[in-house]
């Protein structure tokens, strides 16, 4: 095969694929939504959802039917380990980070992030080397500083910032900055929390069929095929 044939077939394979992508374009992107860090693989269950412009990085731990949405970025980078439990979320834009590497909490815990199971982080929110318990709603825009603890069965309210070694006992609503009591939660509050979860875990399976890691190029080029075939028949 001459050189020249060869240098034509490539030019005419960029000129038919640059038309097919001509309306509709495809981003290709390095971004690596899952990153080791020295040695330390985030571990990702099958039914996890991690967006593709999402980052997790270094010892994070997702537990099975856990979410981290679009443009999130769970940082496990510092030593002190990360766990986002069982049908747990982490909405857009939200940061989940720990102290330094050779920070410390006073209160002589070690500075790990954990979020419980059916914990929904609102978007836009940052928790820092604090315990999130099972079952808490935590509203968009929230900030939890470290050696917070919030208690199982919680709603904070949007806006709410949560200061450092702070506690939230169970079964409460909180709001402001800094976070006051605002009521006890009702029985069916209670249970809102539950369902919330659940329904985003119902969402995330839904952008997991239609996430396809290998790219959608294909699509393309398969709907081009058809609409020749069409103009063909008719």
């Amino acid at each position: 095969m001459s050189g020249k044939f060869l240098q034509g077939a490539v030019s005419r394979g960029l000129r038919e694929a640059g038309a097919v992508l001509r309306d509709e374009t495809t981003i290709f992107s390095r971004h690596r939504p899952k990153m080791t860090f020295l040695g330390l693989t985030p571990f990702v269950t099958n039914d996890t959802f991690i967006a593709p412009s999402a980052s997790i990085i270094g010892e994070v731990t997702n537990w099975d039917q856990s979410s981290v949405w679009y443009g999130a970025v769970v940082r496990a980078d510092s030593s002190h380990p990360i766990t986002i439990g069982f049908n747990s979320s982490i909405g857009e834009g939200s940061v989940v980070t720990t102290l330094r590497k050779n920070g410390s909490l006073k209160t002589g815990f070690p500075p790990v992030c954990h979020i419980g199971h059916y914990v929904t982080v609102g978007a836009g929110s940052v928790l820092k080397s604090c315990r999130i318990d099972d079952l808490v709603v935590i509203g968009e825009k929230c900030t939890i500083m470290e050696g917070a603890l919030v208690e199982a069965n919680v709603m904070l309210e949007p806006g709410t910032v949560v200061p450092a070694y702070a506690r939230i006992p169970a079964g409460q609503k909180w709001g402001g900055n800094p976070a006051k009591f605002v009521a006890n939660l009702t029985h069916d509050e209670v249970e809102d929390i539950k369902r919330t979860s659940t329904e985003i875990h119902q969402r995330a399976k839904e952008h997991i069929l239609e996430f396809l890691p290998v790219g959608n190029t294909y699509v393309h080029l398969e709907e081009l095929e058809r609409q020749q075939k069409d103009v063909k028949q008719g």
